[in-house]
C-alpha cells in the first residue's frame, strides 16, 4: 500500500470542482489538467498523490528493535503559507508543504487543518478535495506513524505553464477576474522511517492553482489533476 491514497468524493466535490474550472477556463482552456476537471461527468480523477506514490515503508516485522531516525537539521512543524504576492514564490512552497509530513511530530487531522489554512478564503474557488487528497488516509497515517515514517522536500524549480503563459499574452486581461495562476513545480520527495534514516527519494512534479489577488497575498485554490508542462 502506498503512503498517499486518494480521498473520493461525492457529488459536493464534483460541483466545487466544476466551479474551480469555470475560474480558471479563460486562462487555462489549453491545460489538459483543466479538460480532466470538465469532463468528469461524476467520475472522480486519480489523484495527483496516485499518480505519484511512493514506495511503501517497511513493515513492523522488518524494522529492527532499535535505532529511530536521525532527525532532520530542520524541524517538522506544521507547514505555514507564505505572505508573497508572487505565485511562483507561493507555488512552490505550497508543493514542498504538500511533499511533506512527519507521524511522529503531529496527527493527520492537524496536518490537514495546517493544509486547508494555505487556501483561498473565497470558498466557490477553494478546492478542498484536491488537497486532502495527497495526504494519507487515517489508517495509512496510523500505520505510518507506526514505523515512524516521515517525509521531506526539496523543490528544484517552479514556473508557469507554457500553455498558461500563452494564454495570458494572447489576452491579459483574462486574469482580471479571479487572479487564479496555474503554476508547475518540480523536486523530490525523501521519505526515511525508523531503522532507515537514509530513507529513498523519488522525483515529484505538480501543477497547483494559485490565487494572487493584488489586495491579498497568495492562496492555494487546488492541485490539478495533471502536471502541465
Amino acid at each position: 500500500m502506498p503512503p498517499h491514497s486518494p480521498n473520493l468524493g461525492g457529488a459536493s466535490t464534483v460541483r466545487r470542482r466544476a466551479l474551480l474550472s469555470a475560474a480558471v477556463l479563460a486562462v487555462l482552456v489549453t491545460l489538459a489538467g483543466l479538460v480532466a476537471y470538465l469532463t468528469r461527468d461524476g467520475e472522480e480523477p486519480s489523484s495527483p498523490a496516485a499518480a505519484h506514490a511512493s514506495p511503501p515503508p517497511p513493515s513492523p516485522s522488518t524494522v529492527p528493535p532499535t535505532g529511530s531516525p536521525t532527525p532532520s537539521a530542520r524541524d517538522h512543524t506544521l507547514p505555514v503559507p507564505p505572505d508573497t504576492h508572487d505565485p511562483i514564490v507561493f507555488g512552490k512552497a505550497a508543493a514542498a508543504a504538500l511533499w511533506s509530513y512527519d507521524t511522529r511530530a503531529y496527527s493527520e487531522t492537524e496536518l490537514l487543518s495546517a493544509l486547508h489554512g494555505w487556501l483561498t478564503a473565497e470558498d466557490k474557488y477553494a478546492d478542498r478535495a484536491s488537497v486532502d487528497a495527497v495526504v494519507p488516509t487515517p489508517v495509512l497515517w496510523k500505520e505510518m506513524a507506526g514505523n515512524g515514517q516521515f517525509a521531506t522536500a526539496t523543490v528544484n524549480e517552479g514556473h508557469f505553464p507554457d500553455a498558461f503563459s500563452r494564454a495570458l499574452q494572447e489576452n491579459p486581461g483574462t486574469i482580471t477576474q479571479t487572479y487564479v495562476y496555474a503554476v508547475t513545480v518540480s523536486g523530490k520527495q525523501s521519505i526515511a522511517w525508523k531503522g532507515s534514516p537514509a530513507g529513498g527519494a523519488e522525483n515529484r512534479a505538480t501543477t497547483l492553482a494559485v490565487q494572487c489577488r493584488p489586495s491579498h497575498p497568495c492562496a492555494l485554490v487546488g492541485v490539478m489533476p495533471s502536471v502541465a508542462p
